[in-house]
């Protein structure tokens, strides 16, 4: 395993909930991302208990990350140390109800 994924198994087992995203939290640099905030907000998770990743700062991690989860596209969220999806399986989750129920949260 490369330092790099390495670093991306330690973050993913180490929170809760992480996020894989361009940009931050509170300045999402691509709409997938800022949608992703948006639906775990919807689920009733504080965007601050969110560890979120910017992979627009570190290319080895924006590259490392698509290898890790044999998953293209970023955002990418884990819960629990599980590779949940993208934004459009996020959508899917949270309108049945899965996504908050995986999260353990009441939907806001």
């Amino acid at each position: 395993m490369s330092d790099t994924q390495q670093r991306i198994d330690e973050l993913v087992k180490s929170n809760e909930v992480l996020l894989f995203m361009k940009g931050t939290a509170s300045f999402p640099q691509c709409g997938f991302s800022g949608r992703a905030i948006q639906i775990l907000k919807a689920c009733g998770v504080d965007p601050k208990a969110v560890k979120t990743v910017n992979v627009l700062e570190d290319d080895a991690i924006r590259q490392g990350i698509k290898e890790y989860s044999q998953w293209p596209t970023i955002p990418q969220l884990y819960i629990k140390g599980e590779f949940i999806g993208g934004s459009d399986i996020m959508m899917e989750m949270y309108e049945s109800g899965e996504l908050a129920q995986t999260l353990g949260t009441k939907p806001a």
